[in-house]
């Protein structure tokens, strides 16, 4: 019964996405709050837009920079999360870093920085937290979104994978699995479970022409909410 319930909530954020898409922002919100119980209601969920202000993260052949298209996926997949009853907080809203103005050299702020977003998750003590990142390497042939974890609790694993399983369902390009990774600051010093989700490749063409565009960001920010829901409606060891 209990599995009955949560798969009919997984299933009503869905509906939700859907109905939410075709609606104003504005009237979208009147609508839900005012007749429905969400399915994100009293949860906190924080977003990490990689990267920021001197430090743009990966570039692609055109310019197209990491740090960019990073906060505007991580703000559709915002309204996505509040439409959804959550409270929605991202560790940047701009471009800019998190490292004090007066704070030299940019690898003194990058370490600031990662710091300080570390704090900044801690702080808000969230259900969960992501940080959304692109990736960019010599060779043009490598594409496809992918989340990553960190090994310490299954919680981790259960968020990455529920999130990687929507990925690769909806966008219907990619057949990487979620993967451990033990060497990012964040996954492994936050105190609340989090996943990294790495939403494609600068350094191929394809791809990174996607990623500029307006509807392929939105379709990456449903699918990650969409893993979002599964996460907080599906056990743990369900996912296996």
């Amino acid at each position: 019964m209990r599995r009955v319930m949560k798969i009919g909530i997984w299933l009503f954020g869905v509906v939700l996405l859907v109905f939410l898409i075709q609606l104003p922002l504005n009237q979208s919100k009147g609508v839900w709050n005012n007749e429905f119980s969400l399915p994100l209601s009293g949860k906190t969920i924080v977003l990490d837009p990689g990267h920021g202000g001197p430090d743009g993260g990966a570039v692609g052949k055109d310019g197209t920079l990491e740090d960019d298209i990073a906060l505007i996926v991580s703000k559709k997949l915002k309204n996505y999360l509040q439409l959804a009853g959550a409270d929605v907080f991202l560790t940047r809203e701009e471009d800019k870093d998190l490292a004090a103005e007066d704070t030299k050299g940019l690898s003194r702020r990058k370490a600031e920085d990662i710091r300080k977003r570390m704090e900044f998750i801690n702080d808000k003590k969230p259900e969960l937290f992501l940080s959304i990142h692109l990736n960019a390497l010599p060779s043009t042939k490598w594409r496809g979104a992918q989340s990553f974890y960190y090994p310490s609790a299954d919680e981790n694993k259960h968020l990455a994978k529920m999130i990687q399983a929507e990925i690769i369902r909806n966008l219907e390009n990619t057949t990487r699995e979620a993967l451990v990774k033990n060497g990012m600051y964040l996954l492994k010093h936050a105190e609340f479970p989090g996943a990294l989700i790495e939403i494609g490749f600068l350094s191929n063409e394809e791809e990174r022409n996607l990623l500029k565009q307006d509807a392929y960001q939105e379709k990456m920010a449903a699918s990650i909410y969409q893993g979002v829901l599964r996460y907080v409606t599906e056990d743990v060891e369900e996912e296996e």
